[in-house]
């Protein structure tokens, strides 16, 4: 297939594509063209195939029939070293990193230049070089990967994909992990990289960040491309009743709080980290029944480590955690086990690490921390007909996807994992719920959903501390805000307050000191 002069074919081109995994229809004879030099968005809800088509063009998969086009060439992609051979790179939602390798020692990994690694790391230190140099990209190149925060390790992954030759960057939910300022640095290199030719392929479910950075989206709802649109001449509502098939409610609705007694006290709390650095110093406030209370703050400021001493998964140095009045001993006695018991739940920040088993089938997950619960057994043995019947009411009612309480949790979308732990926390109806990052790479249908049932937790007399990197989130929810900066509290505010004023907080700085000056 050959362009017509001055017309350069489509970067990527999909034809027919169909993939089943059993009887889940992941991709319906999707067509779709993606212009070459454009930033290109694919949405739509957890589970609609979005992940699944991309992984084909990687060749992480095989489809099932169909082509996919390349520059107008019709390709064969069996694996991702065919995918990276045909100019392909794709940065994955959760890092494909060596840890304590180097920055330059990831970037060579699997393209050392044959057995003599010194000529070789020398050659890619030059070549790392020049495409932070041209693309705005810059980190040390000497750096491990663990001490870089999760924005630069983002880096270091697009680095890779250029430095095996890419000129098709696939990324997926690229900004779930990262702070506004990090989303918004990623954005301006991606305007780099369009404006030096580059085609990209941006997986998210932020509308609003496809309304600022795309040039043309697509929509995909249950497997199927349902339309495509240039990014100027849609809406917001539009691509929400699209991605959903239904009119979504794109903002919170919620009355005044009406707040009761304390159930959440923190008083002086001092938390250390593995390195013996302060990460919370000093922190006291209460929360109250009938009310969300919000921590803001940019990521790495201590919100993480007061939501896990608050849990009792970290141990605090200092200080004392109160649930309805009663000790809880975060100094030392504190454990998960026995906060559960007093009626306190916890929606960890991390769903890989601390909210799932990914090996274990759903209806195992959807018990983790509960199977003492007599309603599924009694000491050591499990009634596995209430188990599955229980996993599979939480599985309706929160819309987890696909609807099957026995496949591995590891083959469910992020934002599917991230329900089936809402669902086990929140349905057990505690009194104190801990928050951490709920909609984390979450569709807005599934937003829409987490959002009114938090609402309707706080409306049933709930104490609800919530810790979001999305300032959205916070003040759409929360009926007071608390900012964090530097392991300290340094204000409170109220959800009216704005965005501006919020920012100055979280960066340590007083809004009326910087009004003045």
């Amino acid at each position: 297939m050959t362009a017509a002069p001055g017309i350069l074919p489509p970067a990527i081109e999909f034809v027919g594509i169909d993939k089943r995994f059993g009887a889940v229809h992941a991709n319906r004879d999707i067509n779709l063209k993606v212009e070459s030099g454009s930033i290109h968005g694919i949405i739509g809800e957890n589970g609609a195939g979005k992940s699944t088509l991309m992984s084909i063009l990687y060749g992480f998969y095989q489809a099932d029939s169909g082509e996919i086009r390349i520059g107008g060439r019709p390709v064969t992609i069996r694996g991702s070293e065919a995918a990276i051979a045909a100019g392909i790179g794709m940065v994955h939602q959760h890092f494909m990193l060596v840890e304590n390798f180097s920055v330059l020692e990831n970037v060579m990994l699997g393209a050392e230049g044959g057995l003599m690694l010194g000529p070789g790391r020398a050659k890619a230190r030059a070549e790392l070089k020049r495409l932070e140099r041209d693309y705005a990209l810059e980190v040390d190149p000497d750096a491990l990967i663990e001490d870089l925060p999760v924005g630069l390790q983002q880096r270091v992954e697009i680095l890779k994909a250029l430095f095996r030759g890419a000129d098709i960057l696939i990324l997926d939910e690229p900004t779930g992990v990262l702070t506004p300022s990090e989303a918004d640095h990623l954005f301006r290199i991606l305007k780099v990289l369009k404006a030096q030719g580059k085609t990209i392929v941006l997986i998210t479910h932020k509308l609003r960040e496809i309304m600022a950075i795309t040039d043309a989206v697509s929509v995909m709802r249950r497997g199927e491309m349902v339309a495509t649109r240039r990014t100027a001449d849609t809406t917001v509502e539009e691509l929400a009743e699209l991605m959903v098939g239904r009119r979504v409610l794109l903002r919170v609705d919620k009355r005044p709080a009406a707040p009761g007694p304390v159930r959440l006290g923190v008083k002086g709390l001092t938390v250390r980290d593995g390195r013996g650095v302060t990460m919370v110093d000093d922190v006291s406030f209460d929360v109250r029944a009938g009310e969300i209370v919000g921590i803001a703050g940019v990521a790495g400021n201590g919100q993480s480590e007061l939501l896990e001493a608050i849990a009792g998964i970290r141990r605090a140095v200092s200080g004392e955690v109160e649930v309805s009045g009663v000790p809880t001993g975060v100094c030392g006695g504190a454990d998960p086990a026995r906060l559960r018991a007093m009626s306190l739940a916890h929606v960890p920040e991390d769903r890989h690490h601390m909210g799932l088993v990914l090996p274990f089938e759903e209806n195992e997950n959807a018990i983790l921390g509960y199977h003492d619960d007599p309603a599924i057994g009694r000491g050591p043995f499990l009634s596995i007909d209430a188990i599955r019947t229980s996993a599979r009411a939480k599985i309706e009612k929160y819309d987890i996807r696909p609807p099957d309480c026995r496949l591995k949790t590891a083959n469910f979308s992020g934002g599917n994992q991230q329900k089936i732990v809402l669902s086990r926390e929140i349905e057990r109806d505690p009194d104190v719920l801990l928050v951490g990052q709920p909609t984390r790479g979450v569709d807005i249908g599934a937003i829409e959903f987490i959002h009114r049932r938090l609402v309707e937790m706080r409306d049933a007399g709930k104490a609800i501390l919530l810790v979001s990197v999305e300032l959205d989130e916070i003040r759409a929810l929360a009926d007071r805000i608390l900012v964090m900066f530097d392991g300290r509290l340094v204000g409170e505010a109220g959800p009216e307050t704005g965005e501006q004023a919020l920012g100055l907080m979280m960066a340590g700085i007083d809004p009326a000191t910087e009004a003045a000056s």
